[in-house]
Order: C-alpha cells, then sequence, then structure tokens
C-alpha cells in the first residue's frame, strides 16, 4: 500500500509494513536494490532501533534516494 506525500518534497513515500516484510524487502521494491534498506531506516529513526526490528503495522517513510 503506497502513499505520495503531497507537499513539496521530492517524492517521499510511505509504506505499512506486512507480515514477511524485512527492510531489505522494502528497498527491493521501492529501489530495485535490496543493499539500499539505510536509507529507509536512518530516514525512520528513531521509531526504528534496529533495521531487523519492523513490525506489521509500521507505516515507514520512503526516502527519495540521493543521486
Amino acid at each position: 500500500q503506497m502513499t505520495v506525500a503531497a507537499s513539496g518534497e521530492e517524492e517521499a513515500r510511505y509504506y505499512t509494513v506486512v507480515k514477511g516484510d524485512t527492510l531489505s524487502k522494502i528497498a527491493k521494491e521501492h529501489y530495485g536494490n535490496a543493499n539500499q534498506y539505510m536509507p529507509i531506516f536512518e530516514a525512520n529513526k528513531p521509531m526504528l532501533t534496529h533495521p531487523d526490528k519492523i513490525y506489521p503495522g509500521q507505516v515507514l517513510r520512503i526516502p527519495p534516494l540521493k543521486k
């Protein structure tokens, strides 16, 4: 489930975690590269304390990848 922010930000997206998700899986879906999970982790601190600890129902901010 994807929503795009209506503000002037460069394409900040939000993603609701579902059972079985990992940050790597979400990074692969959004960026095409499972190794790009750290920008997602960093954008969601302090809610996230560890990259492996995400839970269904959490809404994560998916920042645009820096070019």
